[in-house]
């Protein structure tokens, strides 16, 4: 019987076993027509939280696991997802471009979207779609965000938000040209234990205040101080974005420094093909992306991302209709 095999499990990476992906890519065609293929529509969406009970018996037990424990690396890369390049439209090439049509790669993005937690999305972001794409945009290439093509530094996803996603999924449809852009994830309990006890207690503290990213625009609120670290002191949760943290003392400064230099030692880099999904648990874990070289002509590199929260009612005071999409 086809299973998922595990290829690294120090590193949290899977490969499905060929035979399971048809099984897979019939779960995701039969999203296709739901909502007129719309998928945003909450139809959709409560379909394809229905659907995902009927993947492969091996992939749910992954994603399970997970879920209940992201492990050292706090990321999963499951490898072996149906992605057809001949299908594939040119690599997107303006601000803000989404996914609003059900495909079989959005399909799949969003059955194991919907083992993980309940998608969401954020109304300044995108405009709210669930489906999002990656992709580099000219003019852009210095933006510290999903449309830039320099260094984009470590940080938890929406790190400002009192309702940040739990975890963060991203499907490779189209990798670079020269393969050199890097997914890079790094996890607190990596450098945890490498942290001084005077770094460790000052990231505990609330001496650090995020600004919202670029992508959301004008109009957020004032950051409030906020410690890095918190929970349990063996295994904490971590909040922090490179770009975009900044410390309100010199002990947290020093403390922030130490952190980004473990974290640049210790992280792991995974260079996506299509068909990888990369699965990042955003509680304890940081991605960012080293640099490329875009060349704006269709085949540029192209990744979708949506995000999954484990417990949808907490944000219900942002999210109007309880639907999917959170206000700001």
């Amino acid at each position: 019987m086809p299973t998922v095999l595990t290829a690294d499990s120090q590193q949290g990476v899977v490969v499905l076993d060929p035979g399971v992906v048809p099984a897979l890519e019939a779960v995701a065609a039969a999203l296709l027509p739901v909502a007129d293929g719309r998928v945003d529509d909450v139809r959709w969406l409560r379909e394809a939280g229905r659907r995902w009970h009927e993947l492969p018996l091996a992939l749910r037990r992954s994603l399970s696991a997970f879920r209940r424990d992201s492990g050292p690396t706090g990321a999963l890369l499951v490898r072996g997802l149906p992605v057809d390049q001949e299908l594939l439209s040119d690599t997107p090439m303006v601000s803000g471009s989404v996914q609003r049509e059900a495909t079989i790669p959005a399909g799949v993005l969003m059955l194991i979207t919907s083992a993980l937690g309940d998608p969401i999305a954020f109304r300044p972001e995108k405009s709210g779609a669930m489906v999002q794409d990656v992709v580099p945009v000219p003019g852009n290439e210095k933006f510290q965000g999903n449309e830039g093509s320099v260094l984009l530094e470590f940080h938890t996803e929406n790190a400002f938000h009192p309702y940040r996603p739990d975890y963060v999924l991203l499907l490779c449809l189209r990798a670079d040209h020269e393969l050199t852009a890097g997914l890079r994830t790094v996890c607190i309990r990596q450098v945890h234990r490498l942290l001084g006890d005077d770094h460790r207690e000052a990231l505990f503290r609330p001496e650090f205040v995020t600004s919202p990213p670029p992508s959301f625009g004008a109009g957020t609120a004032q950051p409030q101080p906020h410690a890095v670290l918190s929970g349990a002191p063996d295994d904490p949760d971590m909040v922090v974005d490179f770009a975009a943290t900044e410390p309100l003392t010199e002990r947290a400064a020093t403390a922030l420094r130490a952190l980004q230099s473990l974290f640049g030692r210790h992280a792991l880099t995974h260079h996506l093909v299509p068909g990888d999904l990369a699965i990042v648990d955003n509680s304890v874990t940081a991605h960012g992306r080293t640099d490329f070289t875009p060349r704006y002509d269709g085949r540029d590199r192209w990744l979708q991302r949506s995000f999954a929260a484990r417990d949808l009612r907490r944000s219900l005071s942002h999210r109007p209709g309880d639907g999917h999409v959170l206000l700001g």
